[in-house]
């Protein structure tokens, strides 16, 4: 058997079975999805509206929990760990970019970018050092002047670059992106996806995108389509 850790595998899922209930009535949505997704690796994975991808990138995120099969990051099985060890995963390793903003009005941009680090042991007494990186992150995507002011005063591009330096803030290993420029307009997501790939590409992180949009796709290094619950 190959080793994982020695080929550069970084993501992997297996066997991936996701059945939703409504009523008496059962939706499958994944049907036995497998993929691999090496270390530094850009993956986007297309499909029809409905087709679950959203579905599929929660499981790889451990935000859902799949009926059978596994997800390994790395060579841990985010399934057989405790919530807890799992939420720890997800704050400290993977960073998500929703195609919602999901950022708190009641925030500035700037404290919403520091949100994901604020909850981890010692934050307070490093207020100071996370307030420079999330400082650092909105000028790496051009808003450092739109730092003191609530997400509402801003444009659906500049939250977006907002939300992605918030993604990147605990310098997560694995980014898990779902339509991050549904909301937007061609010119304004391109550059979002700019800031996107540039940032993960220079830190060599793994990226997995989901997207309807072709061309989206074709930036990734490597794309998969979801059919009828099944990766092809």
């Amino acid at each position: 058997m190959s080793n994982p850790a020695a080929s550069g595998l970084f993501l992997g899922a297996q066997g991936l079975h996701k059945t939703y209930r409504v009523g008496a009535t059962e939706i499958p949505v994944l049907r036995g999805v497998s993929l691999d997704v090496r270390a530094g690796e850009s993956v986007a994975v297309t499909g029809a509206s409905g087709a679950g991808k959203s579905t599929l990138l929660h499981l790889l995120g451990g935000l859902d929990r799949p009926d059978r099969g596994t997800v390994r990051l790395e060579m841990k099985n985010l399934y057989d760990l405790s919530e807890n060890a799992r939420a720890e995963i997800r704050a400290t390793r993977i960073g998500f970019v929703f195609q919602s903003y999901y950022l708190l009005p009641e925030l500035d941009v700037l404290e919403n970018v520091m949100l994901p680090a604020m909850s981890r042991f010692g934050a307070a007494r490093a207020a100071g050092r996370l307030r420079r990186r999330a400082a650092e992150l909105l000028d790496r995507v051009g808003l450092a002047a739109r730092a003191p002011h609530r997400p509402a005063e801003l444009s659906g591009g500049e939250q977006q670059r907002a939300a992605l330096a918030r993604a990147l803030m605990n310098d997560p290993d694995l980014i898990l992106a779902d339509e991050p420029t549904g909301n937007l307009d061609s010119e304004t997501g391109d550059q979002v996806l700019a800031h996107l790939f540039g940032l993960t590409r220079e830190r060599g992180r793994t990226l997995v995108l989901v997207t309807h949009n072709d061309a989206v796709a074709g930036r990734c290094d490597r794309r998969l389509r979801l059919k009828d619950g099944c990766l092809a």
